[in-house]
């Protein structure tokens, strides 16, 4: 007995861009019993576009289950298998490599040490601490030896200074105002920026010599001070000596000057004391003050304004 082969379906092209009122019929294709099988095998050939115009995904998958076919594992409507994202990813991370910055090595502590002393006075002698490296730089003692010698001449004591106030701008250490407290003034305000030198340095050098109750320590920029001179000091009226020891490279001598000239804190026998570093332009007089001397020492200069009577004295 002749065993019947199952019949055999040619390919069929669906073009889904064509719009299906209903789906076409199958032609019937004769048997074929020359070649006995006992497979059946169909082929379906999909073509479809992403075009706006054609059929919707959704459609497109009701049609072809119609006919048949395998929807679930047509490559054209599965996603990406997880292989392929793996592969993906990795190039992902290569192409979109950012690149750090280093970390930045940390700052070593800022430390301090004893080289600076008192040169005059009731603390004469006593050591005080000035910082490591070059973030403060005090006044040299050769330097403010030769300063409070002069503004001792000028006042008429060459063996102490005359009694008063003394403001110490950019008094870092404080070893100015210090000389000052230990040569016979009554009260020094020390006006210094830095927190850490104030709290590490400056009180303990205070405390060292025993002069912090005669002292008054503001953490701000010389600047501000002068703005808020009034809040600061109050309506005790002028100083009678002002230190001027600024950073050299921070500061515009012309504009400092000019404000400390206009400032209510100078009065009419106010001594000024100005360390400055070489080519630098200063004026001879500050306000109604004088300058009594100007000195080099290597590349630091010293200058003293004062009032004019000052300048027989010294004579």
């Amino acid at each position: 007995m002749a065993v019947l082969s199952p019949p055999t379906l040619s390919p069929l092209l669906l073009n889904t861009k064509s719009d299906f009122g209903s789906p076409p019929s199958l032609p019937l294709l004769p048997f074929s019993s020359s070649t006995p099988t006992t497979r059946f095998s169909s082929h379906l050939s999909v073509s479809y576009s992403k075009s706006e115009s054609g059929l919707g995904s959704e459609q497109k998958k009701i049609l072809l289950e119609r006919y048949g076919y395998d929807v679930d594992a047509d490559e054209y409507f599965s996603h990406s298998s997880s292989k392929s994202k793996r592969r993906k990813e990795p190039l992902k991370r290569r192409g979109g490599k950012q690149v750090e910055d280093p970390p930045e090595d940390p700052k070593p502590p800022r430390t301090t040490h004893k080289l600076l002393q008192v040169l005059g006075g009731t603390a004469r002698r006593v050591k005080l601490l000035s910082p490591k490296g070059m973030d403060v730089r005090p006044m040299m003692e050769v330097v403010k030896g030769a300063a409070f010698d002069i503004l001792q001449a000028a006042g008429g004591c060459p063996a102490a200074l005359r009694p008063g106030r003394w403001l110490d701008l950019y008094s870092g250490t404080g070893s100015v105002g210090i000389e000052a407290l230990s040569r016979g003034c009554s009260e020094v305000h020390f006006v210094e920026m830095d927190p850490w030198v104030v709290s590490s340095v400056l009180r303990p050098n205070l405390e060292e010599t025993e002069f912090l109750d005669a002292s008054v320590i503001h953490t701000v920029r010389v600047e501000k001070f002068f703005e808020r001179a009034e809040q600061f000091v109050g309506n005790t009226g002028p100083f009678d000596y002002i230190s001027v020891t600024p950073p050299y490279t921070q500061v515009d001598y012309g504009v400092l000057m000019r404000q400390i000239s206009e400032s209510s804190l100078i009065g009419e026998n106010t001594f000024i004391v100005v360390e400055y570093p070489l080519k630098t332009d200063m004026l001879d007089s500050c306000g109604n003050l004088v300058k009594i001397t100007d000195r080099r020492f290597g590349r630091t200069l010293l200058a003293i304004y004062g009032p004019t009577w000052s300048q027989k004295k010294r004579r």
